[in-house]
């Protein structure tokens, strides 16, 4: 243990060890983290007047903020979390975390959840700011479209946590009222009534369960269903006038379960039987599945449910250890096992939409076994739905990593479908009016509608000059579609992209498509794209003002633009340059809006104004960040092997001076310029490059764009990555003998490939490479399920044939084949519990390179995924990257797991620091 001390305190002071003095500031280090501050949640009252935020830090206790964009008045919550702001903008709900320290020491002490610290309730009277605090709450509701109403379940004593006692308040009459043991519980959206599950009461020998319903006008509940049974999906129609929830009165112990669809309109003296397993219209065999979801369309003329079929029941007789466990893989299984048992809960809960009239008590079956998907169009209340099903298209999964669809329009007055499109390999969407299904054709790089009305097939995008697929994608396969920016009113047109403008189209056709940037997109490279700012912005309005979300190819800069969804005018700036603008968010009845901007040297703050041009700060985090050498961050151009024009981002420290040299990191993916004025906080990492630690430190980092040619990946990443470092090597500040690359996943990949074509990089750290082409290629992505042949024939690894095809080029990209070349030091980290890349991909380079004498390390971080999940395996992880790069390219000490490793003996007492 007194070694491990002695190395800590050595490389504590790595300073010394540094190309350039100690700067004015002082460098990063790894106890920064758990104090790194980001908002978190955050919403606007109605009229704009208050802000409600949350600042959290990386561990810890996070803040809740009230903000007064009146008066520039600010209120701090310690603790507070998912704020409400109350549709009437006179007051802020929330709830208070416990205190970290309390909640890590009843971990610590092994604590049960009953005996585990609990919440608080909070309640900001705007304008007052006073806080009333309500001890041990477990959930609060509001609801969605009336103020001064809020509903919160208080904790009962720890013998009987199944339930707890509901307060219902009315804050502006100083009303309250109590519905003991509820379990569940909703508010209409009006926020007239609201509906209680209770439970009985174990205590309590007289008591039942009931549904029971609040009215907020009378305060007096009403019973719609008595006794015990199991009810949960509870649902209110828009007006709070219907409802509805399954229930069932079936032992939780019974060997099966039968459900019932239960509803209530106001009127009735008790909740009906709507729907069960014997109900006309719902298939022999099957019955009501509590694991689909219940709700009303928005005229509340249909109720929709879900039904399944009836599973066997459990077969007692069976002596589990007695039976054999096996899993057995059929070639003519539409589904490989390892999907199927990924899938199976999924599968068993699976829910085929249903529908019930409650004005004529009809049921019909909308999705079966040959169908199984519906997509309901937005507004609800149009007779036709989408309909679609890869049945018998499945197999091809394996290879293509997607299946073909075949979509059909579903009349919702009758349950007839029709069939729209046969082996649709894309997307397709339902209109929110419902008169069109929209879809794109692969093959043709078109958009096309299907008129539900008149059973009309048009292409609507042949006549647009400009191509609507991908134009820069590498992949071996079709390009993709830029995608749709929504609809207008009424579906009577739908916003369609190409690489950087916005089209008008007309769905039928009639009208031909209007460019409604103007074509400043394409003349300037600007990438424009719409944005709904409010929660009820279903579609565009004629004659709205839509606010653009755009991005420069060139520059890489953000802003905003605004254009008419109507009038014929181009679209003008409202704001743009080095920054990123994130979730715009507008309050819903005055112009005020919300959003975050950020660049690599601020942290992203919250915004407020009337337009993004007039927006004040409203928070001001990470003030610590200018107490340490932070760093720049600039577009960094060259030529590639290839010919081809190449860029990337360079990271330099904030005290870098020209006439010093740097050591300098590559860290590398596939495309990511797009970030070059992206916020990075210092956070330990999943095991990526933590770039501003680094730079903080004294290294130069630069980040390379990589262009791949199908069939050689790997030669792409050397055409792109080698002389990228080769042009800034050219630089006298950049140290051509103390360069390193750093990668995860594909960038791991790309790490173990270079590491035996070149001699240039002095160290190198590869995160879940792939290292043999020839045995993944096989293989289980066992997040999914998937068979990895997708991947290599047309995906990230672009092949673009099979293994028996040409095989020369799975050897040619695979590192294991080259392994006698290495001459770089190599840190692979490969995890047991990767879903994405097999493990055994890193045990292969390791073990090979073991048996070469090569210098090699492996760390397996135990149960961890494919990017590390665990914030402890994080910590970790970045103090062996720092502690790698530094005695490699900085000449620091080599800590212990580098110069002679950590036997199996010490695992858990000794970590090699």
């Amino acid at each position: 243990m007194k070694r491990i001390m002695c190395m800590t305190a050595v490389l504590s002071g790595l300073s010394l060890l540094t190309y350039a003095q100690l700067p004015s500031k002082k460098p990063l280090d790894h106890s920064v983290y758990d104090s790194w501050q980001s908002i978190g949640s955050k919403s606007i009252s109605n009229n704009g007047q208050w802000i409600a935020y949350t600042i959290t830090p990386q561990e810890g206790d996070a803040s809740l903020v009230i903000y007064n964009s009146r008066t520039q008045q600010q209120l701090t919550v310690p603790r507070g979390y998912n704020a409400v702001i109350t549709e009437d903008n006179h007051y802020v709900v929330f709830l208070i975390k416990a205190p970290f320290a309390d909640i890590r020491q009843a971990k610590i002490r092994k604590k049960k959840v009953a005996d585990m610290p609990k919440d608080s309730l909070g309640i900001i009277t705007l304008g007052n700011n006073k806080i009333e605090k309500i001890p041990s709450v477990r959930s609060f509701s509001t609801p969605e479209k009336a103020g001064g109403l809020v509903a919160y379940l208080a904790e009962k004593p720890k013998a009987d946590t199944a339930s707890g006692h509901l307060i219902i308040r009315q804050l502006d009459k100083k009303l309250q009222d109590t519905i003991r043991n509820v379990q569940n519980y909703l508010f209409s959206k009006p926020g007239n009534r609201l509906l209680a599950e209770v439970i009985a009461d174990k205590k309590d020998s007289l008591s039942t369960g009931a549904m029971l319903l609040w009215d907020v006008t009378t305060r007096k509940t009403d019973t719609l269903s008595l006794g015990t049974a199991d009810r949960k999906q509870l649902a209110f129609d828009e007006k709070g006038e219907q409802a509805a929830w399954y229930s069932s009165r079936d032992s939780a112990k019974a060997l099966q379960q039968f459900y019932q669809l239960c509803y209530y309109r106001m009127g009735q003296d008790t909740a009906t039987i709507a729907a069960a397993r014997n109900t006309s219209g719902i298939p022999s065999g099957w019955s009501v599945n509590p694991n689909g979801k219940v709700w009303f369309s928005r005229n509340g003329e249909r109720l929709f449910f879900g039904t399944a079929p009836i599973q066997p029941p459990k077969d007692t007789s069976i002596i589990d250890f007695e039976v054999a466990k096996v899993d057995i893989w059929n070639y003519k299984d539409d589904y490989l096992q390892p999907m199927q048992l990924k899938n199976l809960d999924k599968e068993l809960k699976r829910s085929y939409q249903a529908l019930y009239y409650p004005a004529s008590g009809r049921v019909l079956q909308l999705a079966d076994k040959d169908m199984e998907n519906i997509s309901i169009a937005d507004e609800g209340n149009c007779p036709y739905a989408m309909g679609y099903t890869d049945k018998g298209q499945r197999l091809p999964m394996q290879w293509t990593g997607h299946s073909l669809k075949t979509i059909y329009t579903v009349n919702l007055e009758n349950g007839n479908r029709r069939m729209v499109q046969p082996d649709l390999d894309s997307l397709s969407h339902i209109s929110p009016s419902g008169r069109f299904i929209a879809w794109y054709n692969l093959k043709e790089k078109q958009w096309y509608t299907y008129e539900n009305e008149t059973n009309t097939t048009r292409n609507i995008t042949a006549s647009i000059p400009a191509s609507m697929a991908e134009e820069d994608d590498d992949h071996p396969d079709m390009p993709g579609p830029y995608g749709t920016g929504g609809w207008m009113i009424n579906d009577e047109f739908i916003f369609i992209y190409d690489r950087y403008d916005i089209w008008k189209v007309d769905p039928t056709g009639k009208i031909a498509p209007q460019m409604l940037t103007g074509g400043t997109g394409r003349q300037q490279q600007l990438r424009f794209r719409t944005l709904k700012l409010t929660r009820e912005e279903r579609f565009f309005k004629t004659n709205q003002p839509m606010l653009l979300e755009t991005y420069s190819e060139i520059t890489k800069e953000n802003g905003f633009y605004t254009v008419n969804s109507t009038k014929k005018s181009l679209p003008q700036k409202v704001v743009f340059g080095p920054y990123t603008y994130g979730d715009p968010v507008k309050a819903d009845e005055a112009d005020n809006l919300i959003f975050t901007k950020a660049s690599y040297v601020l942290s992203p703050d919250l915004y407020t104004g009337t337009s993004p041009d007039k927006a004040v700060q409203v928070s001001h985090i990470n003030p610590q960040q200018k107490e340490y050498n932070w760093g720049t961050v600039e577009l960094f151009k060259w030529t590639a092997y290839n010919g081809k024009p190449a860029e990337g981002i360079l990271y330099k420290p904030e005290d870098f001076d020209s006439t010093k040299k740097y050591p300098v990191l590559l860290y590398f993916y596939e495309k990511l310029t797009d970030g070059l004025y992206s916020y990075q906080p210092p956070s330990p990492t999943p095991s990526r490059l933590n770039i501003p630690f680094f730079v903080s430190r004294g290294y130069l980092v630069l980040v390379p764009d990589v262009t791949y040619e199908p069939g050689h990946p790997g030669k792409g990443a050397y055409d792109y990555i080698v002389s990228g470092a080769r042009a800034l090597a050219r630089h006298p500040w950049a140290d051509s003998t103390n360069m390193g690359i750093q990668g995860q996943s594909w960038g791991g990949y790309q790490v173990a490939y270079l590491v035996t074509k070149t001699k240039l990089f002095k160290a190198a750290w590869a995160g879940a490479p792939v290292a043999n082409m020839t045995s993944a290629y096989g293989g289980i992505r066992w997040e999914s399920g998937m068979n990895r042949q997708f991947q290599y024939e047309r995906s990230q690894s672009r092949i673009g044939a099979t293994l028996w095809e040409k095989p020369e080029l799975y050897i040619e990209n695979s590192p294991l084949f080259y392994l006698p070349d290495v001459t770089t030091p190599l840190a692979i980290m490969s995890n047991d519990a990767d879903g994405a890349v097999p493990w055994y991909q890193g045990i292969e380079l390791f073990t090979g390179l073991r048996r070469l004498g090569k210098p090699v390390w492996l760390l397996n971080y135990n149960n961890e995924a494919h990017n590390l999940i665990q914030r402890q395996n994080r910590k970790d992880i970045s103090r062996r990257e720092q502690q790698f790069f530094d005695y490699f390219l900085k000449g620091a000490p080599a800590p212990e797991w580098i110069e002679s490793g950590v036997p199996a003996t010490e695992k858990g007492r000794n970590w090699g620091w």
